[in-house]
This record gives C-alpha cells, structure tokens and sequence, in this order.
C-alpha cells in the first residue's frame, strides 16, 4: 500500500515536472518568432537607411495582417532603435457600411501609437469612376494612396512605411515580366517627387511564412477588422498572382 502510494505520487510529481516545462518552452517560442520579426525588420532598415533621427512615420493600417505586423514590427524596434523616430497609424475608411476600426483602434492605444481615421467616400467614387472597367481596384487603389499620403504630411510626417513583403516584390517582380515585358519591383525607399515624403518598406525582408508562423493569439498576425471591399479579392491583381503561383508550381513540382 505504501510503495503504491509513492509510486502514485512519484507520478503525480513527474506529471507536474513535466508540464511546467513544456509551459516554459511555449512560452518562450513567441518571443523567439517575434525577435525574428524584429531581426529582419531591423536589417533592412539599416540596410537602406530607413529611418534617421526624429523621422515621424505614418503606416496605413487596413486591420489586416500585413498592415499590423509592420504596425507591431516598428512600435517594437521603437524602444531600442539607435536614433529615436516617431509612428502614426492612418486608416482610411472607404465610406463602406460595418467597417469596424475599434480592434485597430485599441491595438494602438496598446502600443502607444496614435491613431487616425481618414473618412472619405472612394468606395462610391472607385466605382462610378471604374464603370467601363472590369475592377474598381485600380482607381481605389490610387484614391486611397493620395488621402493617406494628404494626411500624413497634415499630422507632420515625412515617412510612410508600406507593408510590403518579400513574397509582395518578388510577385510583382514576376508579374512586371509577365505583363510589361519589364524587370522591376518595389524599390526600399521612394522619394515621392515634390511631396517631401517618402516611401519606405521596412518589411521586405520579411516572408509571408514568417508573418503566418507567428503565434495567432497575438493581435497583429491576423485580420482583426472585417474586409469591408466585397471586390477587391476578384480584381486583376488576384488573378494576376493566381497566374504566377500556377507558373511557378509547373515550374518546379
């Protein structure tokens, strides 16, 4: 009877050993993935010269995961990047009905970034401007780059970062060939001409498998607004990168 109840306990006592352990291993995997994050991130800003001293940069947040990990990347990098620089986050509501921006809103009061909601009406306007057009994208698409672009530079910002990543530049790269005939993609830094802003891409060395390996119970890996675009995902530029993965699992399956 008593060496089973030791036995027993003995039991009971491994069992405890052992979660506490795995306990800690997990715990330690998602700051493991986030300096990752931030590894990347920081090298490409200091690859391309980024930032410099008291930069305020303006990211475009849509409340999907690429917008909120740059978002959290740079909010991160901010408390110990060697020159100090300040963010701004900037969505800009399309004038779509049920467009929620309050998960954004209070991911931002988490990282103590400001944030901003540029109303306008581009939804409307993409669409009677694209009638004779198989998608709206492009108009909107350029619509809402001159009201981020215009409020940025109202809240005094010289910077903004776009979130686009490795997998992005090489796509577009791809689809430059495909449908140009020219070999070009996303440039690091772009001077936006007479504007005094400039285009950043702290993100580019960051792969999509990256962003989608990051823990899901943190906020910024996943979309945490609603699309509110019930066309975006049928426009050109789905079918376009549709078309180069097809090309490219021939390619090398």
């Amino acid at each position: 009877m008593v060496v089973e109840f030791k036995i027993s306990f003995l039991v009971i006592i491994l069992i405890c050993v052992r979660n506490f352990v795995f306990s800690q291993i997990y715990s330690i995997i998602p700051t493991m993935k986030l300096q990752k994050l931030y590894s990347k991130v920081r090298q490409a800003l200091d690859d391309y010269n980024m930032i410099t001293e008291n930069d305020k940069i303006a990211i475009g947040v849509s409340g999907g995961k690429d917008s909120l990990t740059l978002l959290y990347a740079l909010s991160g990098i901010r408390s110990f990047y060697p020159v100090p620089f300040e963010l701004v986050a900037i969505a800009v509501d399309l004038g779509y009905e049920d467009f929620d921006l309050s998960p954004v809103k209070a991911l931002c009061d988490e990282l103590s970034v400001e944030f901003y909601v540029v109303k306008t009406d581009i939804g409307r306007i993409s669409l009677e401007k694209s009638k004779n057009q198989a998608s709206p994208c492009s108009w909107c698409a350029k619509l809402r780059k001159g009201a981020l672009n215009d409020f940025a530079l109202s809240v005094g910002c010289n910077k903004i970062a776009y979130a686009h990543h490795m997998d992005d530049i090489i796509e577009t790269m791809f689809l430059s060939l495909l449908y140009e005939g020219q070999f070009y993609s996303f440039a690091p830094v772009t001077q936006l001409d007479g504007s005094g802003l400039a285009i950043i891409r702290p993100l580019m060395y960051v792969g999509e498998s990256v962003q989608e390996s990051m823990p899901l119970r943190r906020p910024h890996t996943a979309r945490i607004c609603k699309a509110a675009c019930q066309t975006a995902q049928y426009g050109k530029s789905g079918c376009q990168e549709e078309t180069v993965f097809c090309y490219s699992k021939r390619q090398y399956r």
